[in-house]
């Protein structure tokens, strides 16, 4: 990552983002922003090191240590961190919280809405599958476990898959209702695929043979019918009269397109 990334910074993305990160030394979550790198030199920290930090998932990769320093005045931080995941599984919270604050704070960047406007949010909030349908787990083989099963049974971790799916299902459902009691069930589009078995539900076989299928499944996504998630089964249910994936998603591009367009005094797409 470092060679690949260099000396890049936080403030030279091509377009605003936000990173999360655990810091376990602090006990707290980081949410490493665009925004915030353009005007707090301590945050502006090498890409290299955000992209190391968000990905270092406890038991498969180690945790990150860095500093970063102001020169003009010789304060410095310092950062112990892991994996995003641990803090925001599911960081669209995180995002919409964001965008409201810059919009609150009156960021030239944003057209002058309310904060948390869900007719003006497009949301489109991609999920990287789970194998929710394996159901691994039970409550009788459960109640038997130690400390060593909870970490590691069958191939799989199950206290960090309760962890992770859990955070990451309930901001699906909580911001799928605030969408739609605000009118804006049409802005928020949740993609993700609860089938997946064997190797492509795991987080560290990168065979070409897993990748290359892993690449078969998410194409296969785009055929699927727009699905939300199911409170009582924890599944993907179909929603009626609403077509595939990759129809909303064009539909969102046209909407972006035409907002785009409109803010440059250019003729709206039809």
């Amino acid at each position: 990552m470092q060679e690949i990334l260099g000396e890049t910074r936080l403030n030279q993305t091509l377009t605003n983002v936000l990173i999360p990160a655990f810091d376990i030394k602090l006990l707290q979550p980081h949410m490493f922003t665009t925004h915030e790198a353009r005007v707090d030199v301590l945050r502006n920290l090498l890409l290299s090191d955000v992209c190391i930090s968000t990905s270092a998932a406890p038991t498969y990769l180690p945790a990150h240590y860095f500093e970063t320093k102001n020169n003009s005045d010789g304060k410095s931080r310092r950062f112990d961190l892991i994996d995003g995941g641990v803090a925001a599984n599911n960081p669209t919270h995180l995002a919409m919280t964001h965008i409201s604050k810059e919009i609150k704070l009156t960021n030239p960047e944003f057209y002058p809405i309310k904060p948390m406007d869900c007719s003006k949010f497009l949301v489109i909030s991609l999920g990287t599958g789970t194998p929710k349908l394996e159901e691994k787990f039970t409550a009788t083989a459960a109640a038997k476990w130690g400390v060593i099963q909870w970490l590691y049974y069958s191939g799989s971790n199950p206290l960090i898959y309760s962890f992770t799916h859990a955070s990451s299902d309930i901001v699906d459902i909580v911001t799928s209702i605030i969408f739609q009691s605000l009118d804006g069930d049409k802005n928020y589009l949740r993609i993700q695929d609860d089938t997946l078995t064997g190797d492509a539900s795991s987080v560290d076989v990168t065979t070409k043979e897993n990748l290359q299928n892993l690449v078969r499944i998410g194409n296969d996504l785009l055929k699927k019918p727009v699905s939300r998630l199911n409170l009582e089964t924890g599944k993907q249910e179909e929603v009626e009269g609403e077509g595939t994936n990759e129809e909303e998603l064009s539909r969102f591009a046209k909407k972006l397109c035409n907002e785009r367009r409109q803010r440059q005094g250019k003729p709206l797409v039809s």
